[in-house]
């Protein structure tokens, strides 16, 4: 059993027993993916909602939730996953930054997961569990044997969906 690392604008894929994880989700939101027949598990940390931001495609594919969610999927498939077995788990989205809660600064959070929602429900993959929004990071462990997502945060404990 290993423990993959995904970084911020990054995504993995595991088979059990593996566990993926990630660090530093504020506004940023975690993405799992598992297919519970094959026991694959696929997770990706995003910064932004949209690519319509993009500069260069092939370096920051996995910035972006609709493209980053594609992406996890394609590679879930190669190794075996299928679509229709898929379940999401999302995480993140924190409001990080005082301010005005009208600018878009302050509301990234909450951007990424309504864009994540909507690239999901696209995709017709259904979210089964979440744990968004509110003012405080998350670390997401992501465990291919039984597709748990395990969240700890400073000063606020652990939980498990």
């Amino acid at each position: 059993m290993s423990q993959v690392k995904v970084g911020i604008s990054d995504l993995n894929v595991v088979r059990a027993p593996d566990t993926l994880v990630t660090y530093a989700l504020g506004s940023c939101v975690g993405i799992c993916l598992y297919d519970a027949n094959t026991k694959i598990a696929g997770l990706s940390h995003i910064m932004l909602p949209s690519s319509k931001e993009m500069t260069n495609m092939k370096t920051e594919i996995y910035k972006y939730a609709d493209t980053a969610i594609v992406a996890l999927l394609q590679k879930m498939q190669s190794m075996g996953a299928r679509q229709i077995y898929l379940k999401a788990k999302i995480a993140g989205g924190a409001q990080m930054f005082n301010g005005n809660s009208n600018s878009s600064l302050s509301r990234i959070g909450q951007r990424n997961v309504a864009a994540v929602k909507a690239e999901l429900a696209r995709l017709r993959i259904p979210i089964i569990a979440e744990d968004t929004g509110k003012n405080y990071g998350r670390t997401l462990y992501l465990d291919a044997s039984d597709g748990s997502m395990r969240i700890k945060s400073v000063n606020r404990g652990e939980w498990v969906w």
